[in-house]
């Protein structure tokens, strides 16, 4: 068991470990932290100083955790719509202690377990977590947050292939995955994740409600649902409402309005070219502003044969 009594989110409590997404992620930006890093506005790199952070679309987080990790951001704001991320992200910044200790117990019981029994398992907590919705209080902190949590991130842990994804009547549905022995509980990784969030206010929004912490010389970086390539990429169900087309124009009008603000603007995205080279989608949404194409490997696509590296876009704004 690990239980912890006092954390100072200053103190190196355990090793030097950098932080990571605590959660696995589909879209995780952690094969392009580097991309991303060359294209840092230059008075940032040389200063190591972030006045001001502003995330749209948090998901797992693993730019954030990378600039925590190697530069001093005064404050930092992170948006995103899906109410149960948000429910983690906030449970380990105001309850870490709990959290840990309920995960650990969950792992020991489960390893514990067949294989038959941990199926059993799995699909009871998965039916604990879709019941427990449906009188959930997502406005009001409190206790039961914890619970969510710890169900969530085991869930995420131990289902087939690490997906989230919610059907239209907003229930968790991903099948049993066949792991080994997954960590349920990486008591390392998440007080480093606590230790990142100081200093750090959580929001569940529309990315759109981000504009009222956004001024000149913050640093943005929007990274949301992709539009997907084709009909067995479509992966964009992390909240109930999805991410379409006209979800895309209106954060294209967005990252435009927030330009005239100032502010320093970097967006990630699939590139519709990697299957039509006709397609300009992007290119036309985003004339004017600076589009690069990198190369990145898709993890996610129902045909295994269609797992390669691809393109991806970078847009941003502004000259290094």
């Amino acid at each position: 068991m690990y239980i912890i009594n006092s954390i100072n989110p200053n103190e190196q409590l355990i090793g030097n470990v950098n932080p990571k997404p605590f959660l696995k992620w589909a879209g995780g930006k952690s094969q392009l932290i580097k991309e991303l890093y060359k294209r840092l506005p230059i008075t940032i790199i040389k200063t190591g100083l972030i006045e001001s952070y502003v995330e749209p679309f948090v998901g797992g987080g693993a730019f954030f955790f990378f600039l925590k990790k190697n530069f001093k951001i005064n404050k930092s704001y992170l948006f995103d719509i899906n109410r149960e991320l948000i429910v983690c992200y906030k449970v380990i910044q105001n309850n870490i202690n709990e959290l840990i200790y309920f995960l650990s117990n969950l792992e020991t019981e489960y390893l514990n377990y067949s294989e038959d029994k941990r199926k059993e398992f799995y699909y009871k907590i998965r039916e604990n977590y879709n019941l427990q919705r449906k009188e959930f209080n997502y406005s009001n902190y409190n206790s039961d947050w914890i619970v969510r949590a710890t169900y969530m991130i085991f869930l995420n842990k131990t289902c087939f292939n690490g997906l989230f994804r919610l059907n239209k009547a907003g229930e968790f549905n991903v099948p049993f995955g066949k792991y080994k022995k997954p960590t349920i509980c990486d008591a390392d990784n998440l007080i480093e994740v606590y230790k990142a969030l100081a200093d750090t206010e959580i929001i569940c929004s529309d990315f759109e409600e981000s504009k009222n912490y956004i001024q000149k010389n913050t640093l943005v970086y929007l990274d949301p649902p992709y539009r997907p390539l084709n009909n067995t990429s479509n992966f964009t169900n992390y909240s109930e409402d999805g991410f379409d087309d006209n979800d895309q124009k209106r954060l294209a009008k967005f990252f435009k309005e927030m330009d005239k603000k100032g502010a320093y603007l970097i967006l990630s995205n699939s590139d519709p070219k990697n299957e039509n080279i006709n397609d300009n989608f992007f290119d036309e949404l985003y004339a004017g502003f600076i589009i690069e194409r990198v190369k990145a490997k898709r993890y996610i696509n129902s045909d295994g044969n269609k797992r390669g590296e691809i393109n991806e876009l970078i847009i941003r704004n502004y000259e290094r």
